[in-house]
């Protein structure tokens, strides 16, 4: 895709309603040992059909190239995530019906996280990964893995190898592909005639509400309504029939789509007409996003001014994909943030991109007894409070940036 048509419709994209400036993919963390290379940015400005009313990012890098043989994502480092996707599996299997004669298939299915529910529970399984690394994991922990991306092709050859799926799931994926018809072409091709689709994938009502523009990430290409991603799933003959509101990545939906169409559940049309309300399919829907993210800029630098001229010391805690984001576009290095923390042996030791604060263990908060922990994955912040109570101990507190600049309490 040129900047100048959508993934989509395909119709001219004219009108930008946020621009981040230039970043660095967002989870291409560098080693120290190679600290002196150059790094490329990129430009991150968000654009909205005004056609189809997809939100959404130029593409600057291929599949193969973000996802590649040392992904930095494990999915499993984060407890409330790993609660969230156990009631899914739970709920989905008896809500569907699930047994030993069914067979759930997971796109873009990570370490195996989520496949474990349901295969604990006596379901059989079969992930979708591209990223080798983390595809290894899941086959390591027991969880067949085919190590592909999901294509019109892929999905029809698997289809035609027995391996369709009476549940198809496929969370935090959709905005993840470039190529959009295609990929939603290999889940249609996935899904047994009687089967069901379900995707989650943050609401973009939530982003511009809650002022989540750190959100917004190369790796992230499309940014979906229900309205925009009906529209996408309805193009591939996937009709969607229901919708839940849940509060993951800061306001998410989770879709479920069937291959013949039915009457949509009241759930349906509650966030359909939500997204009305707010205007979504106009530009003016759009137009505060940037200026949020401009107030959420200067309140986090405005603190962090303060403390340093205070003798304070802040570090971070997490290195998510939206802290690129965040500290490129605020210009926040190791002279605010000299360091940051987080639990994924796999990111331990690089270096966050663009901005180059080093990453260590949660251990090091302990050691230096900072003031302040700026909590930069936000989103799950009550369980980031939680394992690391005891700066308490020492009088340190806990800050977060979204939606706006709160010392925890």
């Amino acid at each position: 895709m040129s900047a100048s048509t959508c993934r989509f419709c395909a119709a001219e994209l004219r009108t930008v309603v946020a621009d981040l400036g230039m970043s660095p993919p967002s989870n291409a963390l560098i080693d120290p040992m190679r600290g002196a290379q150059p790094e490329m940015f990129y430009p991150l400005r968000l654009y909205v059909c005004e056609r189809c009313w997809l939100v959404q990012l130029e593409q600057f890098q291929s599949p193969a190239e973000i996802f590649s043989a040392d992904y930095a994502y494990f999915s499993s480092y984060s407890t409330t995530w790993l609660a969230h996707v156990d009631a899914f599996a739970a709920d989905a299997i008896a809500r569907f019906g699930l047994g030993g004669d069914s067979l759930v298939v997971e796109v873009a299915s990570n370490d195996g996280y989520l496949l474990k529910g349901f295969q604990a529970r006596g379901v059989p399984v079969l992930g979708i990964e591209p990223a080798r690394n983390v595809a290894d994991a899941a086959i390591a922990a027991g969880i067949p893995t085919v190590v592909e991306f999901l294509t019109r092709t892929t999905g029809a050859a698997l289809a035609e190898g027995g391996q369709s799926g009476d549940l198809v799931v496929g969370n935090n994926v959709l905005a993840h592909v470039p190529d959009l018809n295609d990929f939603v072409a290999g889940l249609a091709g996935l899904v047994k005639p009687a089967g069901v689709l379900t995707l989650e994938f943050p609401h973009v009502l939530r982003m511009v509400e809650r002022s989540e523009f750190d959100t917004i990430y190369h790796e992230h290409f499309s940014y979906f309504s229900l309205a925009s991603a009906t529209a996408v799933l309805e193009a591939c003959g996937l009709y969607v029939v229901d919708v839940d509101e849940l509060p993951t990545h800061g306001g998410s939906l989770r879709v479920f789509a069937r291959r013949t169409q039915s009457a949509p559940s009241a759930a349906v049309d509650r966030v359909l007409n939500a997204e009305r309300a707010a205007a979504l399919t106009s530009v003016q829907g759009y137009a505060g996003l940037q200026k949020s993210a401009e107030a959420v800029k200067m309140a986090l630098l405005e603190f962090l001014i303060r403390c340093k001229r205070d003798g304070l010391t802040v570090v971070g805690y997490g290195a998510p994909a939206k802290a690129t984001t965040m500290l490129n576009y605020c210009g926040i290095r190791t002279d605010f943030l000299p360091y940051t923390v987080d639990r994924s042996l796999h990111k331990q030791g690089k270096l966050i991109p663009g901005v180059r604060i080093p990453i260590d263990s949660p251990e090091r908060i302990a050691r230096t007894r900072p003031d302040y922990v700026l909590i930069l994955p936000w989103n799950i912040k009550d369980e980031v409070t939680q394992q690391m109570a005891a700066i308490k101990d020492w009088g340190g507190r806990f800050v977060v940036a979204v939606p706006k600049l709160t010392v925890l309490p």
